[in-house]
């Protein structure tokens, strides 16, 4: 079983943009239950299938797969419930550990949150000078949530 284990928090400022990778993001989703989330994504030239599992703190079992870019966009114009969530996810090293910002457009325009995959839920690493708070309990900021409940409407 795969088991992803996140931390995500808020971003403050601007000093995060610079050097790393960045790559637009369609996502979409076919259920949003709370036991599982089942998640179509189309990143850069590349398909994605996820079905994530119930949210225990900062871990939840994670099930990925490679999809063709066409069924990516098939399912999200014609299966996904809507809004489809736009962003664009940049990859930023900082001292040694992976960050992943996602700064939201559409109808999330103006969330930019950061997050950590870890290998335990309580390992230590040093916060960017650029975090804000931490997000991870707060359903608020789930994907799966922002289609239903966009942050342009909160």
């Amino acid at each position: 079983m795969g088991i992803e284990i996140e931390r995500k928090f808020l971003v403050t400022g601007e000093a995060w943009r610079g050097p790393g990778t960045s790559t637009a993001f369609r996502q979409g989703y076919l259920s949003t239950v709370k036991e599982r989330t089942v998640r179509v994504r189309a990143a850069g030239d590349e398909g994605w299938l996820t079905i994530k599992g119930i949210t225990t703190g900062a871990t939840r079992a994670e099930y990925e797969y490679a999809i063709p870019l066409a069924d990516a966009h098939a399912m999200l114009d014609e299966l996904c419930e809507w809004p489809i969530i736009e962003k664009t996810r940049y990859v930023l090293d900082v001292d040694g550990t992976t960050w992943e910002v996602d700064e939201f457009t559409g109808a999330n325009e103006g969330l930019v949150v950061a997050e950590v995959e870890l290998d335990a839920a309580d390992e230590e690493f040093t916060p960017p000078e650029w975090l804000g708070a931490e997000v991870t309990d707060d359903p608020r900021y789930f994907n799966a949530n922002l289609i239903a409940h966009p942050y342009s409407q909160w």
